[in-house]
C-alpha cells in the first residue's frame, strides 16, 4: 500500500513540473536567420536523412 500512496504524491510533482515545463517552452524564442545559406545548407542536410531514413523503412516493412 506504501507504493500507491507514493506514486500518486509523485504523479502530483509531475503534472506541476509539466505545467512548469510548457511555460518555459513558450517563453524560449530562438533567433535563427532563415535566409542564412548555413540554414538552407542543415534543412537541405535534415530532409535529405530522413528521406533516406524513410525509405529504408517502407523498403524493410515489405
Amino acid at each position: 500500500m506504501s507504493e500507491r500512496q507514493g506514486s500518486g504524491a509523485t504523479n502530483g510533482k509531475d503534472k506541476t513540473a509539466g505545467q512548469n515545463d510548457e511555460q518555459k517552452k513558450v517563453e524560449e524564442e530562438f533567433d535563427i536567420d532563415m535566409d542564412a545559406p548555413e540554414t538552407e545548407k542543415a534543412a537541405v542536410a535534415i530532409q535529405s536523412q530522413f528521406r533516406k531514413f524513410q525509405k529504408k523503412k517502407a523498403g524493410s516493412q515489405s
